[in-house]
């Protein structure tokens, strides 16, 4: 990417709309309600050949103390800051209002490289509104629709030659690509995959609202990236940042928090859960974020749940330590409440942490690195049917209906999470007991806790070819049995 373009403006003038149109995607929230977008959103943008890192911001609204809209406005103001060009969007069909008027002002000051556009032009209703951006002493404003993709000719224009004086800072900062095998990695194609630049280890943070995701995503980053307060349901977005913690290149999601589905009635809420569960998804490790207050609710268990199924290395951190008195009791509490509630995910890490303070980041980043490597964990067909042949002699698999059934061998077909396929007779009549009992077997021998563990029961063909055919009637059977006798 070759330099960064963020978007501002007051509220509901278009930005995210705009941001859509630049990804190609519908990753930012969009609705008529002003206000929705809260948090920085940062995606890859393509215009015609120019490739560039877009990024949407909250609207600017003049309010400098610490409420909620402050602290929106002063995460918007660094974006500025951060930003290589700023794109100014004011809405033509209203005009230009007072509160537009001062933020002119201020990215004149902040910002190298200013951009006017008047958005929502299409139409004769908006050309007094275009005329009258002249007023903000920001040069001419590009007449553009974001809803409808006119004016982004007009916008490409602009950029074309400010982009060509990042082309040289993009080269130096570029991921690292076509990486060069050792003769050990070449042979070893099933080995663990190395987090780089290029394909960063992805981290999802999710948890009931006000768990304090934000916080700690923060406290990672070393920088107050994500907009946080006392307030429940600040993050709406489900907002992607690159970092590298302890050296190891990661993209974490952070997600809106999800209340029971019964509780969420407002349509934009339905669509930041449904945003957060689209992260789960794309993550690689999931870390479930409890209140050390409220542990364990019915809707963490859910989102543990939902993780699992998914297929993603999980790991649960209890968050708000720093204000826990009887901290050995209530460890013990947890633990015993994680294995009773939670049984699908034995061994698990469970980590406590700080996001206030910082503490318990390291063990935090040892237990994802950790449920990375078990999540890619691959386990020779020798070893497989050696341990089987054990765990049969231990406990040999039932018999219902009086149909012995025979495990032949197993072996692994896929990793991220580990699948096994075990192929045998009367597949359909494995009890789930003797799958229960296989795969905790291999979470112990194997050493896998806590990821997900997939195994299939599949039947084998008989090697006999004739098996299924009709046999010949015993009177022609005979006729041609006595013609080879007469021959």
């Amino acid at each position: 990417m070759s330099f960064t373009l963020a978007i501002v403006g007051r509220p509901n003038v278009g930005k995210s709309t705009l941001f859509n149109r630049l990804v190609g995607k519908r990753l930012a929230l969009v609705d008529d309600q002003p206000g929705v977008t809260r948090d920085l959103r940062e995606g890859a943008a393509r215009l015609a050949d120019l490739r560039f890192t877009v990024v949407d911001t909250a609207g600017l609204e003049e309010v400098t103390d610490d409420s909620l809209q402050g602290r929106m406005r002063r995460l918007t103001e660094r974006a500025v800051d951060m930003a290589d060009i700023c794109l100014f969007m004011v809405d033509a069909r209203v005009g230009i209002t007072p509160s537009d008027l001062v933020f002119a002002d201020i990215l004149r000051k902040r910002s190298a490289h200013v951009i006017l556009a008047a958005n929502k032009a299409e139409g004769k209703a908006a050309d007094a509104g275009v005329i009258e951006a002249y007023s903000l002493g920001l040069g001419e404003p590009i007449r553009m629709s974001a809803e409808h993709g006119e004016g982004l000719n007009d916008l490409y224009s602009v950029l074309m030659p400010l982009a060509d004086g990042y082309a040289e800072r993009a080269s130096d900062d570029a991921p690292e690509t076509d990486v060069d095998l050792t003769e050990d990695e070449a042979e070893d194609p099933d080995a663990v995959p190395v987090p780089t630049n290029a394909k960063p280890l992805q981290v999802a943070v999710v948890g009931r609202p006000n768990a304090g995701k934000s916080t700690l995503i923060n406290q990672i980053m070393g920088e107050d990236r994500l907009l946080t307060g006392p307030e429940a349901g600040i993050t709406r977005d489900a907002i992607s940042l690159r970092t590298e913690w302890n050296g190891v290149p990661m993209r974490i999601f952070d997600t809106a928090g999800m209340r029971k589905k019964a509780k969420v009635q407002e349509k934009l809420e339905k669509l930041s859960v449904s945003d957060g569960l689209r992260a789960v998804k794309f993550a690689e490790v999931v870390v479930v974020l409890l209140d050390a207050e409220i542990p364990f609710e019915q809707q963490d268990l859910r989102i543990a749940d939902l993780a699992e199924r998914e297929g993603r290395a999980v790991i649960i951190a209890v968050n708000k330590w720093d204000i826990e008195d009887e901290r050995q009791a209530k460890l013990k509490s947890l633990k015993e409440s994680f294995e009773r509630l939670l049984p699908q995910l034995r061994g698990a890490p469970l980590i406590t942490v700080s996001a206030k303070t910082g503490r318990g980041l390291d063990r935090l980043h040892e237990a994802i690195m950790r449920a990375y490597d078990v999540w890619n964990r691959r386990i020779s067909t020798a070893q497989l049917n050696r341990w089987l042949a054990g765990m049969m002699e231990a406990h040999p698999p039932p018999a219902p209906q009086g149909k012995r059934i025979k495990l032949r061998y197993m072996t692994q077909a896929k990793t991220r999470p580990p699948g096994f396929v075990v192929m045998c007779s009367h597949p359909d009549k494995v009890p789930e007991s003797y799958s229960r009992y296989l795969v905790n077997g291999l979470r112990v021998d194997f050493d896998m806790p806590g990821t997900p563990i997939r195994l299939w029961m599949r039947g084998q063909n008989d090697a006999n070819p004739y098996k299924g055919r009709k046999k010949a009637p015993p009177s022609k059977l005979r006729k041609h049995t006595a013609g080879r006798r007469r021959d």
